[in-house]
């Protein structure tokens, strides 16, 4: 029988609970078929249970482990990040406790030779990141999946075996009261990089390790420094490597740390050197006051993914589909992501309301998705270890040229996570006006957020639907969008008309977004008539400069069953 370990975790900040074990139905005797199973609530597991059920499908979402993660863990968040965190719900409260930042700073023999601002403007509910520790977070969308009543969340439970047919899936999972048969439409894969599903499936992913490992550790202390990245490239104290540091909430300071050629993960764990290190690296910025060690562990740059993330009736989501380089905040950024991209699709698939393309298509714009990211995160990591004396000598100029020649330095460009463009995804329309527009969110690209008013933004109004923009200041919509309205109601798919106007109007049957300023015209490039499709995830699907419902109801259907 599995026993996980139910003594709560040792922390300086975080009081660990213990989620107890509750005895399933299955292990009375009954039989039930899931629609979905999710093996690992880890923050990519949770999101996505709860973005299921904001389109009704209810799962079962199992954990081996009794309580949240130990230590910090993934501790950066980006605006988009919160942006999908914000349709499940837990935004709000992550930003209570959160420490938000937009600048990051490479330092190299005591001056700072780069320093990148990432962009921010008045439309942005959320800043570029947010720090704050992966136990807080998991805490938050617990609370979040304990109180939807779609999401079946099981600790304690550990899956051990895995059979996947064309109609189903059926897992053997082991409990602290025994094993019993777990039955599901369904499966989504989100255990991690160490992914027991993926193992048992015998899948392998594509793509490179790098060597060189790193040191995360966590400690208490007062630094008076603000929330920004520092980076430090060849210290006196580590030669060669390079130090990362992120201030947390807590008076918590994350350190990251590269070690030496041929230290193994155990000697560079030991107290001993543990302490020598860090107390190397706050000497070298002048900081002298005491602190205490909370969670420390050893990383190892990979960038590899799995070549397909659908597998029949098995779905891999977040590291369990990739592992990323930390390098640039990609690990649950680019998870949640993922889970995004594929909730919706999944839920329409087991509505009926989904073309044959359209839960593929969750693999291909996401592997597509992984690959540009493997390649940008592959720079900064040869950047920061590279792997062979031809990359050091090049990395070893840059760093001597910074110090004197400003045209090196945007080469220490920290290349951060970043919202995916679809461009070439089956979803997107081929008849539209999308290679016309000059301004506006482009076929495949997320929709910028705008605001509206004091405390009210865009992305406040939207929900699990697809959204057609309309911009127009008349006062009654066009009567082939009023049938089209009519036409995907009788289908059951959730599907709004947001009418952006500039006038003040009196409407029925549709959203209204007044737009007074013509602020939103501007960034969306709009005119009267102008039209954006929105798929679920917040992406474009396509857009025309003059709304065409024949054009509108061809693209609809690349999203949709449509009669």
């Amino acid at each position: 029988m599995h026993f996980p370990d139910s003594s709560p975790r040792a922390s300086l900040y975080y009081n660990y609970q213990i989620f107890p074990f509750r005895r399933p139905p299955e292990l009375n005797g009954e039989s039930v078929q899931h629609k979905v199973v999710i093996v690992g609530a880890g923050p990519v597991g949770l999101v996505t249970a709860l973005d299921l059920a904001r389109y009704g499908i209810p799962s079962v979402l199992v954990e081996a482990d009794v309580q949240v993660s130990q230590g910090s863990r993934a501790i950066v968040f980006t605006r988009r990040s919160m942006e999908i965190l914000q349709q499940v719900g837990v935004a709000d409260r992550m930003m209570e406790k959160a420490l938000p930042w937009r600048c990051g700073n490479s330092i190299y023999r005591g001056e700072r030779v780069f320093r990148m601002e990432a962009p921010y403007d008045e439309d942005d509910r959320y800043q570029p990141m947010n720090n704050l520790q992966q136990q807080y977070l998991e805490e938050y969308l617990v609370d979040q999946a304990e109180a939807e009543p779609l999401v079946d969340l099981r600790w304690g439970t550990k899956v051990t075996a895995i059979t996947n047919r064309a109609d189903g899936v059926a897992l053997t999972v082991d409990t602290p009261e025994g094993e019993y048969q777990l039955h599901s439409d369904w499966l989504v894969a989100s255990d991690g990089a160490r992914s027991a599903v993926r193992g048992m499936m015998g899948l392998r992913m594509e793509g490179d390790s790098y060597t060189g490992s790193f040191v995360i550790a966590d400690i208490k202390i007062d630094i008076d420094l603000p929330t920004e990245r520092l980076a430090f490239f060849d210290p006196d104290w580590n030669p060669g490597n390079t130090i990362l540091m992120h201030k947390e909430p807590e008076g918590i300071w994350r350190l990251d740390y590269q070690l030496p050629v041929g230290e193994t993960p155990e000697e560079a764990l030991q107290p001993e050197s543990l302490h020598k290190r860090i107390q190397a690296q706050l000497d070298m910025i002048g900081v002298t006051a005491e602190w205490e060690m909370d969670w420390c562990s050893v990383y190892s740059a990979r960038a590899m993914t799995l070549p397909d993330y659908v597998n029949d009736r098995v779905l891999f989501t977040g590291d369990a589909a990739h592992m990323l380089p930390i390098f640039g905040v990609r690990g649950a950024n680019t998870g949640w992501q993922d889970c995004h991209n594929m909730a919706w699709k999944l839920a329409f698939k087991i509505k009926g309301w989904a073309p044959d393309h359209l839960l593929p298509s969750y693999s291909q714009e996401r592997v597509v998705a992984a690959w540009e990211i493997i390649d940008e995160a592959s720079k900064s990591t040869r950047f920061m270890t590279p792997p062979d004396r031809g990359f050091r000598l090049l990395r070893d100029a840059t760093l001597s040229l910074s110090l004197t020649q400003p045209f090196v330095r945007p080469l220490f460009h920290w290349r951060t996570s970043r919202a995916h463009d679809y461009v070439e995804s089956v979803l997107n329309c081929n008849r539209d006006d999308n290679a016309r527009c000059t301004a506006g969110p482009a076929n495949g690209s997320p929709l910028q957020n705008i605001k509206l008013g004091e405390n009210d933004y865009l992305f406040d109004h939207l929900g699990a639907s697809i959204y057609l923009f309309y911009f127009s200041d008349q006062a009654e919509l066009p009567q082939s969008l009023l049938l089209l309205k009519e036409a995907v109601a009788r289908s059951g798919v959730p599907f709004e008309i947001v009418q952006i106007c500039r006038q003040a109007l009196q409407v029925t049957g549709h959203m209204l977004i007044q737009d007074a300023d013509g602020h939103m015209h501007e960034r969306y490039g709009a005119e009267e008539g102008t039209t954006y499709l929105i798929r679920p995830d917040q992406h474009v699907a396509a857009r025309w400069k003059q709304q065409d419902n024949g054009d509108v109801l061809t693209a609809l259907k690349q999203l949709i069953s449509l009669a």
